[in-house]
């Protein structure tokens, strides 16, 4: 599904990612862990197309397609969710708003016709039950005012109602608490652990593994990946460390 090869990419002219190579197929969830400044979220931002990440060598294809030769919004249409560590607030946009004019932009892109103000709000009311996000929050401006948590399962919510084929998730943990964790892991593992559908995790702790358990972990560091294992690997490098598991 998602093919990577020898990625180089660099921000303000410095190189970030230094010949990154992975292989994600359908059906496949896979983890990327790492120290900080190791090119986590450079990898994240460049799948999803951020302006001022540059890639200067290698390839990405996405279900055969050149990935790199998409815009934002085509790479949303063909599939792709970018979850980000920090949910952007967007006052004077309802959540309701947002959701069914994105949702209806993407299903105009791929020719399908949009869906009807009753026909979205039983999507949204069925994807917010799922995350246990009360209805009335999406009547409210997108994440104005949410906690931590309720940003996050929002987010999730909006995968949900989007329901895309391959899901990048940048520390989709970060500024959870015990429940809320477990929720949005719940939520992760019924809307993309699906034969037809991937998802790359990308994670510093273990505890959301603890719910989305990963066919794969790679660790990532200076750029590149430099060990890939099992679900083992992630539990190890919460005991030890990343210098003794590198090492190792």
């Amino acid at each position: 599904m998602l093919k990577i090869e020898n990625l180089h990419a660099e921000i303000d002219g410095k190189e970030i990612l230094k010949g990154l190579s992975l292989e994600v197929n359908a059906g496949e969830v896979h983890a990327i862990m790492g120290p900080n400044g190791a090119g986590k979220s450079t990898l994240a931002y460049v799948l999803g197309g951020r302006p001022g990440y540059d890639v200067t060598q290698g390839s990405v294809t996405f279900d055969g397609k050149d990935l790199m030769d998409m815009e934002p919004h085509e790479r949303a249409a063909a599939g792709m969710f970018l979850g980000f560590q920090y949910p952007v607030e967007i006052p004077g946009v309802s959540n309701v708003q947002f959701l069914r004019e994105a949702l209806n932009s993407q299903r105009r892109e791929r020719g399908e016709e949009p869906l009807s103000g009753g026909e979205f709000l039983k999507l949204a009311k069925e994807k917010a039950g799922l995350l246990k996000l009360d209805m009335e929050m999406l009547k409210r401006n997108v994440n104005v005012g949410f906690s931590g948590g309720e940003k996050k399962r929002n987010e999730m919510v909006q995968m949900g109602i989007l329901d895309p084929a391959f899901a990048v998730l940048d520390e989709t943990d970060s500024g959870l608490d015990i429940d809320a964790l477990k929720v949005v892991g719940e939520g992760i593992n019924a809307i993309m652990r699906q034969p037809e559908k991937a998802a790359l995790l990308i994670t510093h702790y273990q505890r959301l593994l603890d719910y989305v358990q990963p066919d794969f972990v790679h660790i990532l560091s200076a750029g590149r990946i430099v060990k890939t294992g099992g679900a083992d690997l992630a539990k190890k490098l919460e005991a030890d460390g990343y210098d003794e598991v590198m090492a190792a």
